[in-house]
């Protein structure tokens, strides 16, 4: 690019994205479709963004000093991710020492630390679920009985509902305060209350510590005994007006308790009757599809205005097409196996007509059991109105994948 006025070639902007799984490669393609140098950091693997960017760096996204080195050699612009909380400290740590647009270091602590997280909430008026942060089992064996059952014991320092456990009984609590710790590289646990209600996700943006983005979508879950896994969302949320009016004030009061700037912010939220409780607030984009879908229903690429915030950019979220009512589902095996054969043909003729499909392994690949929001297949994002249509077009395309030489959708029959 040549700046005319001197004739000098133009510095493009430099932008490092954390991570290279398949929720970080739209937001790849779209810093390449902007002009951007393009860097992605992420441990090696086999991982589709790294054919995508202009360069790679084979780095934990954890390594907040190695990755901080990186930044400053490169000199970069601005630094961000979406879909996944991992990198979010990093992200606050390089913004804090480099002079960046984005969420500070303490800022990113209480947004991936969910004990850190809660007593922000508590100091801030933000409505939520009682709770105590508790480091050995008798200490959650008190907690439970001061709230009573059924209570929920989660790891601070995962998403996705990875190391979440719901407990009805005192029985259960060991089980799931070993489970919270595992792979927690915190000594302690959260035990809270368990709320009613109907969980719904809202996404924003935050930029000169102003929430000047609100979108509430209705959230789809699977359910078992113990855990309730991300699945999908859609949108449009249908509450009432006064309720929209409501998730918006917490979740401005969630953003302050927090002190997140310049950053996307995704929350969890019980809606019962016209109370809203906030269940958590990460600062960075949502997964499972909802960049996808904001862009469908708003009428704009909300990969683009994640990148502009980043590089602090002034943001315009006017439509810049015609919205639609729109909905995905992540596609998940119930059983562990192997992708033994997909029916293109079938997927192709569903295309067609405007669906979008995408399968994360190819045949051969193996495939876990539904655990948690990581463990995908792939995910599928259609112009739909109820998630019962939804639903006819998941059937109709777990039908095309086979397991084990079973269709998904005769697996998930049984």
């Amino acid at each position: 690019m040549r700046d005319r006025s001197t004739g000098m070639e133009k510095r493009r902007k430099k932008i490092m994205i954390l991570g290279a799984s398949v929720y970080q490669v739209p937001l790849i393609r779209a810093a390449k479709e902007m002009g951007l140098d393009t860097l992605v950091a992420s441990i090696p693997g086999d991982y589709p963004g790294f054919a995508l960017a202009d360069r790679v760096y084979y780095i934990n996204t954890r390594d907040k000093e190695a990755i901080l080195n990186v930044c400053q050699e490169e000199q970069i612009d601005g630094i961000c991710t979406t879909g996944t909380d991992v990198a979010v400290s990093t992200i606050g740590y390089v913004c804090q020492r480099m002079g960046l647009p984005g969420l500070s270091e303490e800022a990113a602590r209480r947004a991936t630390d969910k004990a850190a997280m809660k007593e922000a909430f508590l100091s801030g008026g933000v409505s939520a679920a009682k709770f105590y942060k508790a480091r050995t089992l008798e200490d959650v064996e008190w907690a439970a009985g001061q709230l009573g059952f059924p209570v929920v014991v989660k790891r601070v320092d995962s998403s996705g509902s990875r190391g979440i456990t719901i407990v009805k009984e005192a029985e259960g609590l060991k089980e799931a305060y070993e489970r919270a710790l595992e792979r927690s590289e915190k000594d302690y646990v959260l035990v809270e209350e368990m709320l009613s209600g109907t969980e719904i996700g809202v996404d924003g943006v935050v930029q000169n510590h102003q929430l000047v983005f609100f979108a509430p979508h209705e959230k789809f879950v699977y359910h078992s005994d113990k855990i309730t896994i991300p699945a999908g969302h859609g949108f449009p949320y249908r509450g009432s007006q006064k309720v929209q009016r409501l998730l918006k004030k917490e979740m401005e009061l969630a953003v302050k308790a927090l002190g997140l700037n310049d950053c996307s912010v995704n929350a969890d939220v019980f809606v019962d009757g016209e109370r809203v409780w906030m269940i958590e607030m990460g600062g960075r984009t949502g997964a499972t599809c909802i960049p996808e879908l904001i862009s469908m229903y708003y009428g704009f690429d909300f990969y683009k205005k994640i990148l502009q915030n980043a590089l602090g950019e002034a943001l315009d979220f006017s439509s810049e097409r015609r919205g639609v009512f729109c909905m995905a589902k992540l596609l998940m095996s119930p059983v562990d196996g192997t992708l033994t054969g997909v029916d293109q043909e079938g997927l192709d003729r569903l295309r067609k007509d405007g669906v979008e499909i995408a399968l994360d392994y190819p045949v051969g690949h193996g495939v876990e059991a539904m655990q948690n929001g990581t463990t995908r297949i792939g995910h599928v994002v259609a112009r739909a109105e109820s998630v019962e249509e939804l639903d006819q077009i998941v059937r109709r395309v777990y039908r095309c994948i086979r397991v084990d030489g079973v269709s998904l959708e005769e697996l998930w029959e049984r």
